[in-house]
């Protein structure tokens, strides 16, 4: 153990790396060691569980287990033991992503457990397992697993990130598969999520829309339904795709008789560079809240040296707009982080450039822009001597852009994205330490990427190129560091 502790301990600062520039003030962090995959979503009363992928002996992927955070409100995390440790003969090479469902006072974790069929690792053979707790802490493996010991024929051994729920009298389950390089979601049914009976492909590729389906997630939202998954594989096409993996959507309809799902066009989720595996449950409040990794694989994670490294993303609630299209915002909860505010200004013309400068790091900003002739206008964040990161739209092309170029230390290059102006455009940012994420006009829009300024980095400008704008309403608010008394034995 303590050379496990050993090898945690940041160079700069402790075992939690608290001293690091890109420690992550109100994000979902691990204390120490790898996150990636949100998992296990769900409120049980009033506790809110989130459940991840977790390396707890590095700060890079290895041999995955549970980590375990709960809340009372969706912004301030406990850290809980690690739920599910891998190592029995269905999930010896690791516990992969899953779900989580309540069910007669027992919280059931439904996940894939991760083997091989070859000596050399190289060919998976993915199993789906469960394992229940009574106390929502403590959980024991069921003595069934693996409750679906096989994958189907329309699939592989590439079968993973089972997302369970209710519907009727029944549990259902969609998990990720491929064949023959189409990647496709699967669907099975149950009714005592112990036994499943396999039900058809759910939806599938059309050739062009990846390889491998992971981390579906099932549901119906104001009439339609929608499967949200992450698919690999699927080639960059002008402004989009542009991430090594990529994270979207369908929206159709559904019948549950015949397991028929007629859906529109894939569309992205999130047009930053660091996005993946979002996954979602319903709240008592109605609300359908999604939280995605706040992280993409390839990325640099400079953080790694400071022992740690991966994050999710802010809590987001999920809108349908018209039936066509998903709009994500931050749920309203987030507003019990703001310790004060900084700056509060209306009804001023910008032409040029005008600065302002903080020495807070958390911040949420709001800025919206109106009669507008400029030909490119933004708002450059983190500004050093020689960084920025750049949010900025460019009139005569209709592009939101995010600008990471010169954001410091692994600088990650552009995202845009198509967007037509009809009048003010509005920004929602909340700045964290090495993150950004960015919601435009009530979520229409959504950019989440991380960055690494290297500089001291106390500027923020508002700027115009070839005209002017009129700042109809700014917002700064001083956010509050979640972590900051981190207990080092957590």
């Amino acid at each position: 153990m303590d050379e496990i502790k050993k090898g945690l301990v940041s160079k700069r600062g402790n075992e939690n790396g608290l001293s690091s520039p890109y420690r992550l003030g109100y994000h979902i962090i691990p204390h120490k060691g790898w996150l990636n995959d949100p998992n296990g979503l769900i409120q049980i009363e009033n506790e809110y569980h989130v459940f991840f992928q977790h390396n707890p002996f590095s700060a890079k992927w290895g041999l995955m287990h549970w980590g375990h955070f709960k809340s009372n409100d969706l912004v301030h995390w406990e850290q809980l033991p690690i739920a599910l440790t891998p190592g029995d003969c269905n999930d010896v090479a690791g516990c992969f992503s899953g779900s989580a469902v309540e069910d007669d006072g027992v919280l059931n974790l439904i996940y894939t457990g991760h083997n091989y069929a070859d000596a050399e690792k190289k060919i998976p053979n993915e199993v789906q397992c469960r394992a229940f707790s009574i106390d929502g802490t403590h959980f024991k493996k069921d003595l069934q697993n693996p409750v679906i010991q096989e994958h189907p024929e329309s699939g592989s051994g590439d079968f993973r990130d089972p997302k369970v729920w209710k519907h009727g009298q029944f549990w259902y389950l969609v998990v990720g598969t491929t064949k023959d390089g189409i990647g496709k979601v699967v669907l099975y049914r149950s009714t005592d999520l112990q036994n499943w009976a396999y039900q058809g492909v759910l939806a599938q590729s059309d050739g062009s829309q990846g390889y491998m389906w992971e981390c579906p997630d099932f549901y119906k939202l104001d009439g339609k339904y929608v499967l949200m998954f992450s698919p690999q594989g699927i080639k960059p096409s002008g402004d989009h795709y542009q991430n090594l993996y990529q994270t979207g959507y369908l929206i159709g309809d559904y019948d549950y008789s015949t397991n028929i799902f007629n859906h529109g066009p894939f569309t992205e989720l999130d047009h930053g560079h660091d996005f993946y595996a979002v996954q979602s449950f319903e709240d008592n409040k109605g609300r359908r809240i999604a939280i995605g990794w706040m992280d993409m694989w390839m990325s640099p994670m400079p953080e790694a040296k400071e022992g740690w490294a991966g994050a999710l993303t802010l809590p987001r609630e999920i809108n349908l707009v018209k039936g066509k299209k998903i709009r994500m915002t931050p749920v309203k909860e987030v507003e019990l982080l703001r310790i004060r505010q900084l700056l509060s200004c209306r009804e001023e013309q910008i032409i040029g450039e005008k600065t302002f400068s903080f020495k807070e790091d958390l911040l949420e900003i709001e800025v919206e822009f109106d009669e507008i002739s400029a030909s490119d206008f933004g708002i450059s964040l983190r500004v050093g001597q020689t960084e920025k990161s750049v949010i900025h739209y460019d009139t005569k092309f209709q592009k939101l852009i995010l600008d990471l170029t010169k954001s410091g230390q692994a600088a990650r290059g552009i995202r845009q994205v198509s967007l037509p102006l009809e009048g003010s455009l509005k920004f929602h940012i909340f700045l964290d330490r090495s993150s950004i994420e960015v919601f435009v006009n009530d979520g229409d829009v959504v950019l989440t990427s991380r960055i690494y300024p290297t500089e001291k980095n106390q500027g923020m400008q508002i700027f115009t190129n070839n005209g002017n704008v009129k700042i109809r309403n700014f917002i700064i608010w001083e956010l509050e560091d979640i972590w900051k008394n981190m207990n080092s034995n957590s």
